[in-house]
């Protein structure tokens, strides 16, 4: 059957299923420059810092500002609608990366740490694309558009690391100058596919609008955000200090960035078929999964330091993460009602981005004062409670 026989309702799927691939794609293109980042940005923090325990902290800066940009992004959407929104992180995240740019060309650690500013801004605006796919989807098809736009970091995790490796030497002698260069371009292309896109109107102003409080003492509502949180808290945690281990241990910048390149493909691949499993087991079950899989990623992390130890435990923590960050999403669609909707994912992403924040600064610190064995063994106890918090039976129902 030809689109154009085909019945109104076929063709608006197929414009829903166009529109979620549009959304992946722009997914793609914003992830990919973060996952160059977590690749290059310890590394160019230690190089340039002249206290190495800081080197962490230009990620640490661009987390606060993802934390940060949870409610002005909040405000634009409601406002202006997801479109102009989704142009504001564009073209936050560009400025971002030609002031890294800037840092490695004047040998400036405080301007690079500054390049976090923006970058953050246009990460959490990002992180933002999932909640449009739910809203531009069919009910039924909700749980795997939100999976599918996430793995659009798939690309990103191919793309991003290859990136580093091959453009980091392009600008002799300012390592990394090159790659942010070409990063820059990424949220050019990103634009052109917004213009493109159907995203939802801003929605109704509401005469007397639910209190954020209210919302976040609802159990579900407390269930999705610490799961969200504990879930990015953790698996950043590990994942900032990795090609500082690997540094440490004489692996090269180009087996580091296999690692980290490995761990994102791992933590947006399963969202092809996450979603599935959601729609047929529930998510808190996942979620339950990917806790497990996050604490064996513990265990194989403090079982050596070869090349394969820290490729198979940054596998396992990026498929948990994805199994307990997909499954918290959609936990929090169960948290509000339709008209409180971005309130509920401004409230969700400053509570996960502010902990995801912490773990960033923090992650330098605790690799330099306590080692990478403690580091690894602070996962276990978050994970213990979200597990509590995720399987706690007293969940309130979506509010109508």
């Amino acid at each position: 059957m030809s689109i154009a026989s085909a019945t109104p309702e076929a063709r608006e799927e197929a414009r829903m299923r166009r529109d979620v691939w549009l959304l992946f794609f722009c997914q793609a293109l914003m992830n990919a420059s973060v996952v160059g980042q977590v690749a290059m940005s310890a590394l160019v923090g230690y190089s340039l810092a002249s206290d190495k325990s800081f080197a962490t902290l230009p990620m640490g800066i661009q987390m606060v500002a993802t934390m940060a940009a949870s409610i002005p992004a909040g405000i634009v959407f409601a406002r202006l609608g997801r479109r102009a929104g989704f142009m504001l992180g564009a073209i936050a995240s560009l400025l971002g990366c030609l002031t890294f740019a800037a840092g490695i060309w004047q040998h400036s650690f405080w301007l690079y740490v500054a390049g976090g500013l923006p970058a953050g801004i246009g990460f959490g605006i990002a992180q933002h694309y999932r909640f449009a796919a739910s809203e531009v989807a069919s009910p039924a098809y909700r749980p795997r558009a939100i999976s599918l736009v996430m793995t659009g970091g798939v690309l990103a995790a191919i793309f991003g690391p290859e990136l580093v490796k091959h453009s980091k030497d392009m600008a002799p002698p300012f390592l990394f100058l090159g790659t942010y260069l070409i990063l820059a371009l990424l949220p050019v292309a990103c634009m052109t596919l917004l213009s493109i896109v159907r995203l939802p109107p801003a929605p109704p102003r509401q005469s007397s609008p639910t209190p954020v409080g209210e919302i976040i003492r609802r159990p579900a509502f407390m269930a999705a955000a610490l799961t969200g949180a504990v879930a990015y808290g953790t698996m950043n945690l590990v994942m900032t200090s990795t090609p500082l281990e690997m540094m440490a241990c004489g692996f090269a910048v180009t087996a580091s960035a296999t690692v980290i390149q490995l761990h994102a493909v791992s933590m947006f691949a399963p969202g092809f078929v996450t979603g599935r499993l959601i729609s047929r087991w529930g998510a808190r079950p996942i979620v339950a999964v990917g806790a497990v899989l996050n604490a064996l990623c513990v265990a194989v992390a403090l079982s050596g330091q070869q090349f394969w130890h820290f490729s198979v435990a940054l596998v396992l923590l990026g498929v948990g993460w994805n199994f307990m960050f997909v499954g918290a999403t959609t936990m929090l669609g169960e948290s509000h009602s339709p008209a409180e909707r971005v309130r509920a994912q401004t409230a969700n992403d400053f509570i996960v981005f502010g902990t995801v924040a912490c773990t960033a600064m923090g992650s330098g610190a605790v690799h330099a004062g306590a080692g990478w064995g403690v580091l690894n063994l602070l996962l276990l106890p978050a994970l213990t409670l979200a597990l509590a918090v995720t399987l706690w039976p007293r969940q309130a129902q979506k509010p109508a």
